[in-house]
């Protein structure tokens, strides 16, 4: 099957929090025919992320406070362009490795996680258009027949929202639900019921960047705590209905200097500074895990920790799905690290962190064959693009 790329261009758009990224569009001919296919992609962008992750590339100019994207953009529209044309859409990993060569970095360096991308993606959903398939056949083929258990962020914290929450995301996952449908409405309910509950002790209904409720509380127990009413008053049962997963964003809270994860709103809550050590920490955790059924923890400990990530696992692995994100950044180099380290026992997977569509399955690929966990997720800086969906199924 051949798919002749005609044309490739890219334009610089917004993203959720009003800050610039890309989008292309692909054009295909399919042989034999005169008609013309055309697949656009965007690329979302992270607040928290990973020193380890794909270069973003941003134009550093004045425009948009530095974070204008044209020079990405014309990447897009020259070299790539110039290197893809006349090729087949349809061989992903052929296109994908055209523009890893053409980067040369080992980080996207040259031209941009963002716009190769774009790009990447851009051409999958042209082949999937021309097929007359939704791209999770096309992805998928056979096998993608399954909708994921969802993971709801209802209650943001760190850099996420301006409060007290130290920890950056709480979700709930309807465990207990018969489709996916059913489980999207059970955490709807949930969610309008915190807010009320918010609302009702006096508490912020404000949102953080990933729409969650912000609300200033005293610490984590605080939170979870919160949520569980939320849970209770929706009619439904904590751990049997419903369990929660954590986003602790730990690179975020740990300081080099001292080696220690700083709690900045639970010092202010207490009046007094709270720092924890990794061990401190792993103890936190199954603190935690004793007192509220905590399915999932990402970003558990800071991204270099690896011998704090394999006591964690060592302590809590077998009961808990330790998720990395920060640790990881869905490059199978480090993944193939965690693995022979015995570090986590779930990746997750953020395409814009490996900057190729062909680079994102590979790492899925090499978890689940090794019986790690995926989660696929969105960036806390999104646009409409629902790619990630479908990559999900």
């Amino acid at each position: 099957m051949f798919f002749k790329i005609i044309n490739v261009h890219a334009r610089e758009i917004l993203d959720s929090r009003g800050n610039p990224t890309v989008q292309a569009e692909v054009t295909v001919q399919p042989e034999g025919k005169l008609s013309y296919i055309k697949g656009i992609a965007s690329v979302p962008s992270g607040a928290s992320t990973g020193k380890f992750e794909a270069v973003e590339l941003r134009d550093g100019e004045v425009r948009y406070f530095g974070l204008g994207v044209e020079n990405a953009v014309q990447n897009v529209n020259t070299k790539i362009k110039d290197a893809l044309l006349g090729k087949n859409a349809f061989l992903q990993r052929e296109i994908d490795e055209t523009m890893l060569e053409l980067d040369g970095t080992d980080n996207k360096a040259n031209l941009g996680a963002n716009a190769m991308l774009s790009v990447s993606i851009a051409c999958a959903k042209a082949c999937a258009n021309a097929l007359g398939i939704p791209l999770y056949r096309y992805l998928g083929g056979s096998n993608g027949h399954k909708l994921p258990i969802p993971m709801m962020n209802i209650l943001n914290g760190g850099v996420h929202a301006d409060n007290t929450v130290d920890l950056q995301e709480f979700m709930i996952m309807p465990i207990n639900a018969p489709n996916f449908k059913d489980g999207l409405r059970r955490c709807a309910e949930v969610y309008h019921n915190l807010k009320g509950l918010c609302k009702a002790k006096g508490l912020s209904t404000a949102v953080g960047d990933e729409g969650g409720f912000a609300p200033n509380l005293a610490n984590t127990v605080d939170v979870l705590n919160l949520i569980s009413e939320a849970i209770t008053a929706s009619g439904y049962i904590v751990g049997e209905d419903f369990v929660f997963a954590i986003d602790a964003a730990a690179s975020e809270l740990y300081d080099e200097e001292s080696k220690l994860y700083y709690f900045p709103g639970e010092s202010t809550m207490l009046g007094q500074k709270v720092v924890r050590s990794s061990e401190e920490m792993i103890a936190y955790y199954e603190d935690l895990a004793s007192k509220f059924p905590i399915f999932s923890i990402e970003d558990g400990l800071n991204e270099e920790d690896w011998d704090g990530w394999q006591a964690l696992t060592k302590r809590l692995g077998g009961k808990i799905q330790l998720v990395g994100d920060d640790l990881f950044v869905t490059n199978t180099k480090r993944l193939k690290a965690g693995i022979q380290l015995k570090a986590g026992n779930a990746i997750l997977v953020k395409v814009n962190q490996i900057g190729t569509l062909t680079e994102a399955m590979d790492a899925v690929t090499m978890a689940q064959q090794n019986g790690f966990k995926t989660i696929i997720s969105h960036r806390s800086g999104e646009t409409e693009d629902t790619t990630i969906s479908d990559l999900a199924v």
